[in-house]
């Protein structure tokens, strides 16, 4: 009677297990498990973060340190609610409502600041001075305080029983950085 118990319960735990496991293989625990990565600063989210710095030719290197110390904070108060996911067959839709800083309207006050002031952003030989113009391009961008939302539909295959997450196109993920233009 103990030997069945003991297989039973075995049984049990791993049929739990694999129920559980089969519980997070859904699309919408993959856009869960994506944003949480941005959230918490994973080490692929610090690895994509370096590369968008990386492209900002002007910055000097403090600056490219400031401007990553911002994203982060920025990943890190990302928001988001997961709306509602539709399968079909192999292919899924995860509508998901995000929330960040809305950068869009900083740069783009940053952008109309240059236009006006261009004098004041000149050095002593007569050439525009970008350490001055990042400068306070960043500062702006570290004092946002205005959020958007924007709704992000990411779209996952499903590739042998397990939910992938397709990459996210140019707009998604200017979306998550909130520097998408609306």
């Amino acid at each position: 009677m103990k030997k069945l118990v003991a297989l039973l319960t075995i049984v049990f735990v791993l049929s739990g297990c694999s129920v559980a496991s089969d519980m997070s293989n859904t699309p919408t625990k993959r856009v869960e498990e994506y944003l949480n990565n941005y959230q918490t600063l994973n080490t692929n989210v610090l690895t994509k973060l370096d590369e968008v710095v990386e492209k900002e030719t002007t910055f000097s290197n403090e600056q490219k340190n400031a401007y990553r110390d911002i994203l982060k904070k920025h990943y890190q108060n990302l928001n988001y609610k997961i709306k509602e996911e539709t399968i079909n067959g192999d292919k899924a839709t995860v509508e998901v409502e995000i929330e960040v800083n809305d950068y869009t309207k900083t740069l783009k006050t940053a952008e109309d600041y240059k236009k006006d002031n261009e004098q004041l952003l000149i050095d002593e030989n007569g050439v525009f001075d970008d350490i001055k113009y990042n400068d306070y391009k960043l500062d702006l961008l570290k004092n946002t305080k205005d959020r958007v939302k924007y709704t992000i539909y990411f779209s996952a295959t499903k590739v042998k029983d397990d939910w992938k997450l397709d990459t996210l196109t140019n707009s998604e993920e200017e979306k998550l950085l909130g520097i998408y233009e609306y």
